[in-house]
């Protein structure tokens, strides 16, 4: 599912593809990079109009975008979903990795098939991801992934699984940064502490009373910074996990 608008008559200078950008933090991304300059492409694997939403949201302030349905597991439609971007807006220079999944439970009874999802969307799902970018990107672009702060530190009971796909986030990045510096590529990786989306809900008022500001992160908050990686400001930084999360780990 597409949308588009006029000023597609001309190429655009910069194109970002977010992975995960129908909802929540992937959303608030989409959006700024598109405030940004970017023409953006965003993924969904279900909820098409919320996706949709955001790209019309996006057009209405005079930007581009394109919806595509993509399940982070699939490499294939990764891949393709990568080259409708390509041959719509005609190249590839920002990826957010966004697509992630919560699963909790004790680790004496976690649910088998949970663990398989955990595994394949935070971790073999972001692999996937930057590697289709990474097929169409051009030389000297820019790839971000959306880990934790539970790669730090568990948030809380439960979270033993969480934190190992986002702590596997952060040690991917790094490797993957001395794999791509021979491009004038660089990645990074954002770790949220807790935002206000529908993955917090029923939470929030436990996690207000531990922050030190005294309020939930936004996902305009995290966009901010993934607009700055997405930059030329950023071309010496790479390899990094950034934490954002109001003090709450301190």
């Amino acid at each position: 599912m597409a949308a588009q608008n006029n000023k597609e008559a001309q190429a655009p200078q910069k194109v970002a593809m977010v992975f995960g950008g129908s909802r929540g933090i992937g959303a608030g991304i989409a959006r700024q990079l598109a405030r940004d300059g970017f023409a953006v492409g965003l993924t969904y694997v279900s909820r098409p109009e919320q996706a949709d939403a955001v790209a019309a949201a996006i057009i209405a302030d005079n930007g581009l975008a394109l919806a595509v349905r993509a399940d982070s597991t699939d490499p294939a439609a990764l891949r393709a979903a990568v080259e409708q971007i390509i041959s719509r807006y005609g190249r590839l220079d920002v990826a957010v990795v966004s697509a992630g999944v919560l699963k909790s439970g004790g680790i004496e009874t976690f649910d088998l098939s949970d663990l398989d999802l955990s595994l394949n969307v935070n971790v073999r799902g972001v692999v996937l991801a930057v590697q289709a970018a990474l097929a169409g990107m051009q030389d000297g672009g820019r790839v971000i992934t959306i880990g934790s702060i539970a790669a730090i530190r568990p948030i809380a009971p439960g979270s033993s699984i969480y934190s190992m796909t986002k702590a596997a986030v952060a040690a991917f990045v790094k490797g993957a940064a001395l794999d791509l510096a021979p491009r004038g590529i660089t990645i990074n990786n954002i770790q949220p502490g807790p935002i206000d989306t529908d993955m917090t809900e029923g939470m929030m008022d436990y996690l207000v009373t531990h922050m030190p500001l005294r309020r939930m992160g936004r996902p305009e908050d995290v966009a901010k910074l993934a607009s700055y990686l997405a930059s030329p400001a950023s071309s010496f930084m790479t390899g990094s996990s950034l934490t954002i999360d109001g003090g709450f780990i301190l």
